[in-house]
């Protein structure tokens, strides 16, 4: 009986201790795409990259995924690396990164991108246990008056709760 307690509480203890799993987000993407199904993708890294990842050093506001030869791979997100680096190795901040995921996966996302005119958007980056995952969207663009529209109603949608905030703290 006792055993049964042990493993509960460690288990408990365990997920508490995690803390915040977000790295990094694209902050961005909801507003220039209209996002449609999102992926998950592990991320080759080099072990560089992972010490500067648990630093914090992560930026993906201009990142973009591309298919080449049947793999996907991400362009443009940005790892900037710590000064304590290993000197042997030349640390390239933008380099091209390739992405890990099932091949029914990836056959599906090269058939919406290639015929349908899809975008593969990282929309974010976060801890799954000791790995590196990366949120991909299959995204639209957005024409300048979607962007507008959307604003609009954002701005609609504020309004109209600060009015019933105040309307329920008068009655």
């Amino acid at each position: 009986m006792s055993k049964k307690n042990n493993a509960k509480n460690t288990g408990s203890a365990k997920g508490s201790a995690d803390g915040n799993k977000t790295i990094a987000l694209n902050r961005s993407a909801r507003h220039e795409y209209h996002l449609e199904a999102r992926y998950e993708a592990g991320i080759a890294l080099q072990g560089w990259e992972l010490k500067s990842i648990r630093a914090g050093r992560m930026n993906m506001g201009d990142a973009y995924a591309l298919v080449k030869n049947g793999e996907i791979f991400l362009f443009g997100a940005q790892i900037t690396p710590l000064s304590q680096a290993s000197t042997h190795v030349v640390a390239d901040d933008r380099r091209t990164r390739k992405l890990l995921m099932h091949r029914h996966e990836i056959d599906k996302l090269v058939g919406k991108v290639e015929r349908d005119g899809y975008t593969l958007i990282p929309t974010a980056a976060y801890w799954k246990g000791n790995k590196v995952k990366l949120e991909l969207a299959l995204a639209k663009g957005k024409q300048s008056h979607d962007k507008r529209q959307a604003s609009k109603d954002r701005d609609w949608q504020r309004e109209k709760e600060r009015t019933m905030r105040r309307h329920n703290k008068n009655a």
